[in-house]
């Protein structure tokens, strides 16, 4: 067996590539649009780690999907939890639970799916503001 994709449902396509490409750093690997099916699929992935993708599905007909916690979370190995939360930070994205540990954080999606954000090899030492900022909503 190998590992393909997650899928997830996005209820705005462009708000949802903003997020996953430009703020979070995935890369479009392809996209299918479907205008019988009225749905269109992209898969991102991590630039270079393209076996672990995400599906983003996109159904052109307004769906409300409410926030179902049963789905669990994405989870991405990055280079400096600091700099990445700064950076979403600073693109407007809510850290939802902060890197106080220098090993993990969770942000959320435009479509409230949480994602994991692990710091590679050892945390890094606490640093501030990270290290007391209190942690928002859930995740």
């Amino acid at each position: 067996m190998k590992y393909l994709h997650t899928m997830v449902r996005v209820t705005d396509i462009d708000i949802s590539l903003d997020f996953y490409c430009n703020k979070l750093g995935l890369v479009q690997l392809h996209r299918y649009d479907n205008e019988q099916g009225r749905f269109s699929l992209i898969f991102l992935a991590t630039e270079g780690n393209e076996d672990a993708q995400i599906e983003l599905t996109w159904n052109w007909d307004p769906e409300e999907y409410g926030e179902a916690r049963n789905f669990g979370h994405l989870a991405y190995e990055v280079d400096d939890i600091y700099a990445l939360c700064q950076q979403l930070l600073d693109a407007g994205v809510t850290i939802n639970r902060p890197p106080r540990d220098g090993h993990m954080a969770f942000v959320r999606s435009p479509d409230n799916i949480s994602i994991e954000l692990l710091q590679k090899g050892d945390a890094l030492p606490p640093r501030e503001p990270w290290a007391s900022m209190p942690s928002v909503g859930h995740w």
